[in-house]
């Protein structure tokens, strides 16, 4: 049976009343909201990379999540579903390409550990440990959702993530914005966390 009463009016006791002494307005503080804008990403282990620079320079991410692949079974006159492989999104961060930090040569040199485009081949492991690395993939990648006083309030964690596509933005003469670096990545698993 479907339930007759709205969250919103279940709970109006909770809300804050406007009283002579109290000049907030009648609605709900326990419905707001994580703010799109209020996060940062740390990155671990990448290697001539500074945490705070690409933390910094990280100024947007597209949405992050996974999606599970259908299992059709046909019988006689019926269509079923069953859940089946697992499949993460990948997921696109834009950078500022900072002049003073290394954030972009950083990211660069990060994806070259895929693919070398100097040699148009993978890059050997022998090649990895000399420029530092153990693997191409980074051991985690954390985007922290902060509240109003920039506190985390909860994060998104993925593991194994390596870089899948790098561009530079658009160089342009007639815009006045700060020029961005859009990085592509892959990753194996992912876990939400709130506190």
């Amino acid at each position: 049976m479907a339930t007759t009463k709205s969250y919103y009016k279940a709970n109006r006791a909770n809300f804050t009343e406007r009283t002579a002494g109290n000049t907030l307005p009648a609605i709900s503080t326990k419905l707001d909201s994580v703010r799109a804008y209020q996060f940062e990403v740390r990155f671990y282990n990448i290697p001539g990379a500074e945490d705070s620079s690409l933390t910094l320079a990280a100024k947007q991410i597209s949405p992050i999540g996974f999606s599970v692949d259908d299992i059709e079974v046909d019988r006689l006159n019926d269509k079923v579903f069953y859940p089946g492989k697992a499949r993460p999104e990948e997921v696109t961060m834009t950078f500022d390409n900072l002049l003073l930090k290394n954030t972009t040569p950083a990211l660069w040199n990060w994806f070259r550990t895929i693919y070398n485009p100097l040699s148009g081949g993978l890059v050997e492991d022998a090649e990895l440990a000399r420029a530092g690395f153990s693997t191409f993939k980074a051991l985690k990648v954390t985007i922290l959702q902060m509240d109003n006083n920039r506190e985390p309030k909860g994060y998104v964690e993925l593991y194994g993530v390596y870089p899948k596509a790098f561009k530079l933005a658009e160089h342009n003469y007639s815009t006045n914005e700060f020029h961005t670096i859009d990085v592509s990545f892959r990753y194996d698993f992912m876990n939400l966390y709130r506190k």
